[in-house]
């Protein structure tokens, strides 16, 4: 018997026999003892675990063994899936406890029958492709246990079906629903209610912090922890639920499912309703329209002296001020219709509150081809986090691979309102002073020059032709991707694999399958993304990961910080580029055999002062400017 979570992860513990590529790491085993610890005194804990530590098993074990209730929450819906179907199973069976495991995410990611049915009855789709995929989902439907989306892997994320057949907070009847006995968000509840160990992601557990439905607010008070893996995306995924959003797909639903209810409830009373509803998504189109040449982000101000658009929100007010008046009738017909009523409301408010500028909120908006979002967002929710800890005495661990710049945790914890925590840190025990290399290349311009994609190109093509492809290519934009792919489909025959042009799952296959692979990605490939082995060499990163000034978000945050007597560039912009880089180059070595090369083509790395700052925080890498160097690295041979 062990008497201890470290003991247990040691070189005589049970996972040496029994789990598959286990190596005993003294980090590891620190890093299970300070949680142990934390959870046996329900404090607060933000622990940095760099890549190889095996933070997974380092919370896993003393969870396992403490048996407590607790609540894992993840930053991705991949690492919720993984710890889930894997990670915990495996664990479980190597320690031989008795313990309960559920798995509970967002309603949007569970078919709702009801919908499913509706739109089955009604039989209304845009195109070929929308039919074959509702038959697709329909099919399963009724061999699910779970409902669960993620089993229909090969549907497109983005098909406009999924609304279709999910429900949201707004447009769920709850217990009034005729199928709710096979409702599968109940029943993925219901699990979550019953077991020790909870499956969640930031966005799932924020979200019921904020609307109080999605599950999570029952089984918070209950629960005796709460880890957070992938830490560092806290701040960013609850500053959008700490806010007010309305949005046209928020706008579109309510008259669909208006005019769907009137069919059901009260189809006498449907003349009078469909002209308002089809006036109100009308109103949002035309505003949508209007946005789609502005700037993509921006401040409400800016968006209010833009053409027509004020007259175009009043018009989208009076819509729903009229809608509101004609459901107010209809509500007494039946439960759906009174849902629809109580969620105009709901629009009316929000359009009230991001129409009039409040103090510590920025009001902005964002347009995509597809949609438009107006938003109130907090300029800090240090505050609101900071009252959440200490409304439950519980133990809070924040663990990561990217928490502290240059060994300072104070970024994270200050975004977050931690004030009383312990921190901790733990490098990677991987080999980087002889697996790894820092190129940065001489006789760039910089990063804001017009040619500066084709003359970092032309400093890169010598590195992929040396690896022979095996590399991903990260950039801080869409636009220079795509002047970066356009330029390399000319001057290489490599294997390009281009975001957007396939899905992300498909992508990742695709590089380990094909020979001389190069992967074009942006934001989403920096971070999440685990490939072992030979299939990866270099990592080229364009530009240092600089937010861009003119966020909205971003820029009140700096305002805020200059008016309280800070440092924006310092205390703020640098730290936050600080991470995403370090995100970045993590992507490289996942494993403790794998080689490669970092290649950073902003000489600001090391022209800069703070440049220092960045390069302290990265793994502790040969750099060299010497091209020769990085090709003698991959191929093994010495420069003449």
């Amino acid at each position: 018997m062990f008497s201890s979570a470290a003991d247990v992860l040691g070189p005589d513990g049970p996972f040496k026999e029994h789990f598959p590529g286990f190596t005993s790491r003294p980090q590891q085993q620190e890093l299970a003892s300070a949680i142990e610890t934390a959870l046996q005194k329900h404090t607060t804990l933000v622990a940095e675990a760099g890549t190889g530590t095996g933070k997974t098993l380092s919370y896993l074990v003393p969870v396992l063994l403490s048996g407590k209730k607790v609540l894992i929450s993840t930053g991705t819906k991949n690492l919720q899936d993984q710890l889930f179907l894997k990670d915990l199973p495996a664990v479980i069976e190597t320690l031989d406890v008795p313990v309960r495991i559920a798995l509970l995410k967002g309603r949007a990611n569970y078919l709702c029958p009801q919908r499913l049915e509706r739109k089955n009855l009604e039989g209304r789709f845009h195109s070929r492709e929308q039919v074959q995929i509702f038959n697709t989902i329909k099919n399963w439907s009724y061999q699910t246990q779970t409902g669960d989306l993620a089993e229909l892997a090969d549907i497109p994320e983005d098909s406009p079906v999924w609304p279709m057949v999910t429900s949201t907070t707004d447009n769920c009847l709850g217990g009034d629903c005729p199928q709710y006995d096979k409702c599968h968000v109940v029943e993925a509840r219901r699990q979550a209610q019953a077991a020790d160990i909870v499956v969640v992601n930031h966005h799932l557990f924020f979200a019921d912090i904020a609307l109080r439905d999605e599950g999570v607010g029952e089984l918070l008070p209950a629960a005796d922890a709460v880890v957070f893996d992938e830490a560092h995306q806290l701040p960013e995924v609850a500053t959008h639920f700490y806010g007010v959003n309305i949005t046209l797909r928020q706008i579109n639903e309510l008259c669909t499912d208006a005019i769907a209810a009137a069919e059901d409830e009260a189809k006498d009373q449907l003349t009078d309703l469909r002209p308002l509803a089809d006036e109100t998504s009308l109103a949002g189109t035309q505003l949508h329209a209007s946005m789609l040449h502005i700037p993509a982000r921006g401040v409400l101000p800016f968006l209010l002296q833009q053409g027509n658009v004020p007259e175009l929100l009043n018009k989208l007010d009076q819509s729903l001020t009229r809608l509101h008046a004609q459901l107010e009738i209809m509500a007494v017909r039946g439960k759906e219709l009174e849902n629809c009523f109580g969620r105009v409301i709901e629009l009316m408010e929000r359009l009230h509150l991001v129409k009039h500028p409040q103090n510590e909120f920025v009001h902005w908006y964002d347009v995509t081809k597809r949609n438009f979002a107006l938003h109130m967002s907090p300029i800090s929710i240090a505050d609101n986090f900071r009252e959440q800890l200490k409304s439950y005495a519980k133990a809070w661990i924040f663990t990561s691979a990217t928490l502290s710049v240059d060994g300072d945790f104070s970024f994270f914890t200050s975004r977050l309102g931690l004030d009383e925590v312990q921190t901790c840190r733990w490098p990677s025990p991987f080999n980087y002073q002889d697996h790894g290399l820092l190129y940065v290349p001489p006789m760039l311009p910089p990063p804001n020059a017009p040619d500066f994609v084709e003359r970092m190109l032309d400093k890169v093509l010598p590195v992929l032709n040396a690896s022979a492809g095996r590399a991903f290519l990260l950039f801080t934009s869409h636009r220079a991707l795509r002047l970066a792919e356009e330029i390399l489909r000319k001057r290489t025959d490599f294997t390009l694999l281009v975001q957007g042009n396939m899905g992300k799952r498909k992508l990742l296959e695709e590089f380990r399958r094909q020979p001389r692979a190069v992967l074009l990605g942006s934001a989403s490939f920096w971070e999440g993304v685990d490939v072992k082995g030979d299939d990866l060499s270099v990592v080229v990163i364009d530009k240092l990961p600089f937010a861009t000034p003119g966020d909205p978000l971003m820029a009140a945050r700096l305002d805020h910080l200059r008016k309280q007597g800070g440092n924006p560039f310092n205390d703020y912009q640098v730290p936050q580029a600080v991470i995403a880089l370090e995100q970045g180059v993590g992507r490289l070595i996942r494993d403790e055999n794998d080689y490669g090369v970092v290649v950073i083509c902003d000489t600001r790395i090391v022209d800069k002062n703070y440049g220092k700052t960045f390069l302290r925080s990265l793994p502790p890498m040969p750099l060299t400017r010497d091209e020769a160097v990085v090709t003698a690295f991959l191929t093994e041979e010495v420069p003449q």
